[in-house]
């Protein structure tokens, strides 16, 4: 699996396109569940201002990209204006369009337990606690710089160099 991934250095080497400022997440796995990692990054007219990346060794794809998610809110101050960028749309929509109505009605849905509950909880903590953040789909593995370097820091733990 490693040597398909593009260390940080080759993705700023072969990608330029998509936004230049926002917050880009990502999360991995080999095997699902197996090893997995998420990474963020965030960036403002091209520049980075903070970075962070994580693993674990036995998880879900949905668990690391719900973590990068998490992660993503928590390096912005609650009055940040800015968009967190997502390659999982179910991420997006369990935030922009159901966590609502789950957390109406008990922290239940009607087809049966929501899966990783406890992370679902969070993420919807915090992006109501950032009310001028947007959270967005953005498609993966098109050559957007940002998001694939997000990709890139999701799967640092498969690498020897980051």
């Amino acid at each position: 699996m490693a040597e398909n991934i593009l260390t940080l250095q080759q993705v700023l080497e072969r990608f330029s396109e998509g936004p230049q400022t926002g917050v880009f997440a990502d999360g991995s796995c080999s095997g699902n569940p197996g090893p997995g990692g998420w990474g963020v990054v965030h960036v403002e007219n091209g520049k980075i201002i903070q970075q962070d990346y994580g693993h674990e060794p036995k998880t879900t794809n949905n668990r690391m990209e719900l973590t990068a998610l998490i992660r993503a809110y928590s390096m912005l101050p609650n009055d940040a204006s800015i968009c967190i960028y997502t390659d999982s749309n179910l991420c997006v929509r369990t935030i922009n369009e159901w966590a609502e109505g789950w957390e109406k009605r008990g922290w239940k849905r009607k087809t049966g337990p929501i899966a990783n509950l406890e992370l679902v909880k969070e993420a919807f903590r915090l992006a109501k606690e950032h009310p001028y953040v947007k959270l967005k789909w953005i498609k993966a593995h098109t050559g957007y710089l940002w998001n694939e370097y997000a990709n890139s820091l999701a799967n640092a733990w498969a690498r020897d160099e980051i």
